[in-house]
Parts: C-alpha cells; structure tokens; sequence
C-alpha cells in the first residue's frame, strides 16, 4: 500500500470589492491598538485583495514607525521629554489610523504623512 498526499489546498477566493475595502479600511482602524491587527490583516490578506495589500501595507509600515516611537518614549521616560514623546505618538497614531480607515472605507488610498517604509 502506498500513501497518497493529502490533496493541497485550495487557493483562497479573491476579495470582493466591498471585501477589499472593509479589510484595507480595517487594517487602518486595527492601529488605534497596535501594529498586530495590520500585520495579520496584511499576511491573511494580501494575496486576496490589491487595495487590501496596498493599504495593509501602508498601516503596518506607519505602526513600525510609531511602535520606534514608543521605545524612545520608553528609553527617555527618565526625563519628562520621553512622556512627552510617548503621549504624541499615542494620539498620532489614533488620529491618523481614524484617518486612513475613513479614507480607505471609501475605496481611496491612504498615505500617512511619515512612515518609515520597511515593508514594501
């Protein structure tokens, strides 16, 4: 008796348009908590949805660039600039992933001001 392999696994079904945008406009929203849910989003995702890809991307790449700012906010907790630091990244990265998922629920890409662009 020979073993037969398991049979593979289908590839995922695209996203639908509307799919697309809620996922995309998620992965903006999910950085009001941290970089994880646009960072799953993104691995679960991108292959399914190009705007999803795109703007996953994009949120992940700005979370990065704020969880650096927590770490120096952290470093430099011993003076009161480092509290200082750590409050403004805090309400940037709410304010601007309120941003990208409004933009992003309406099907229009989202570009934060700055981000370190790790991810491409």
């Amino acid at each position: 008796m020979s073993a037969t392999p398991p049979p593979a696994a289908a590839p995922a079904a695209p996203l639908s348009e509307a799919e697309d945008r809620q996922w995309a406009s998620f992965a903006h929203l999910g950085g009001i908590i941290g970089f994880l849910p646009s960072l799953i989003i993104w691995l679960v995702f991108k292959d399914r949805g190009s705007f999803t890809n795109t703007e996953a991307k994009e949120a992940l790449n700005f979370q990065i660039t704020i969880l650096i700012a927590y770490i120096v906010g952290s470093i430099l907790s011993v003076i009161f600039v480092g509290f200082i630091i750590t409050l403004a990244a805090w309400v940037v990265a709410i304010i601007f992933s309120i941003l990208g998922f409004l933009k992003a629920k309406d099907g229009v890409a989202y570009r934060y001001p700055f981000a370190i662009r790790l991810i491409k």
